[in-house]
């Protein structure tokens, strides 16, 4: 995909602090609930890439994206969609987004063919045809056609082929932003391939008009189709950039079992053993492991996911 971070071309809309376009602004945004309590200050979608919310269990990122997506209205603070002036989710903006999320995301006693024909009345930018095709490329069924498939109801469905539904659906309207929760922790490693495969084609038929956001808990199926990230803890950003300008800020080390003592006051994270140690830094603190035996390496996304997460989490590491 071609590297547009700095590069807005003829466009117009909102531009925030990476120079880039964004699909979605939010300032102040806040919910609260006993023992936890979302605060995010400022937060910009870029345009036209695929965004991974990163985060361990708990840290927010349902809670996000549910307020994102208009699941939940009981927030404090403004979200500005596509560059309009008008703040907040309404149906014109709700039909130009689509989501899927955990749980009974459908009536479990719904049938894939009504699941079909409900998409359609609900949404006029849902296409049956494409619907069908879907389905049949991710193997819920042979193109809706035989076997009776279409008439097997949800609550029989796995729970991957619920999340296979569930984005055949989504997949299947004209959309501009996809909001998507979680959508590989169902799926087989084959899946989450294809699911890459399926998020660069919503990318690349957008050509450059299209976004995706997703959140994981585990990156590193994810990463190859990431363009940018923001990690999560305790219901705030800690870290967010994109992966090229992240792999630079961070570097990977390997040293000596003899130099791990002193090191570790250096690194965000260290794995040790009799033989050495390993860990994750900022670039800019390189120097102050002069004179020690050690080896650096560009980092991959979840390395600098795991060390950020573990220098900011309340457990006990």
């Amino acid at each position: 995909m071609k590297d547009k971070r700095n590069d807005r071309g003829n466009h117009t809309g909102n531009y925030g602090v990476t120079g880039q376009e964004n699909i979605l602004q939010a300032q102040n945004l806040q919910k609260r609930y006993k023992g936890f309590a979302l605060s995010i200050p400022r937060l910009e979608l870029p345009k036209g890439f695929a965004t991974a919310l990163v985060g361990e269990n708990g840290a927010g990122k349902t809670t996000l994206l549910n307020l994102l997506a208009g699941i939940r209205l009981d927030y404090k603070g403004e979200i500005n969609y596509f560059g309009r002036q008008e703040k907040g989710i309404d149906g014109s903006v709700q039909e130009r987004i689509g989501y899927t999320g955990p749980g009974s995301y459908f009536l479990p006693q719904w049938t894939i063919r009504q699941v079909e024909e409900i998409s359609g009345i609900l949404f006029d930018n849902f296409h049956r045809d494409r619907f069908r095709t879907f389905c049949g490329e991710l193997g819920i069924s042979s193109g809706l056609a035989g076997f009776g498939y279409a008439y097997r109801e949800v609550k029989k469905l796995s729970d991957g082929n619920r999340m296979k539904l569930m984005l055949a659906a989504v997949l299947s309207r004209d959309t501009e932003l996809l909001i998507l929760d979680e959508p590989a922790s169902p799926l087989d490693p084959l899946m989450r391939d294809k699911l890459c495969d399926m998020i660069r084609g919503y990318l690349e038929q957008g050509d450059g008009e299209r976004s995706v956001f997703f959140s994981t808990h585990n990156i590193t199926d994810m990463e190859g189709v990431t363009d940018y990230c923001l990690i999560m803890e305790h219901g705030s950003i800690v870290e967010e950039g994109f992966v090229e300008d992240l792999k630079e800020k961070y570097i990977a080390v390997k040293g000596e079992a003899a130099d791990a003592e002193r090191a570790r006051d250096i690194l965000l994270s260290m794995s040790r053993s009799a033989y050495g140690f390993e860990g994750i830094c900022l670039a800019e603190d390189m120097e102050k492991l002069a004179g020690m035996d050690v080896a650096f390496e560009t980092p991959g996304l979840s390395q600098i996911c795991v060390a950020v997460m573990k220098a900011n989490t309340k457990l006990k590491i």
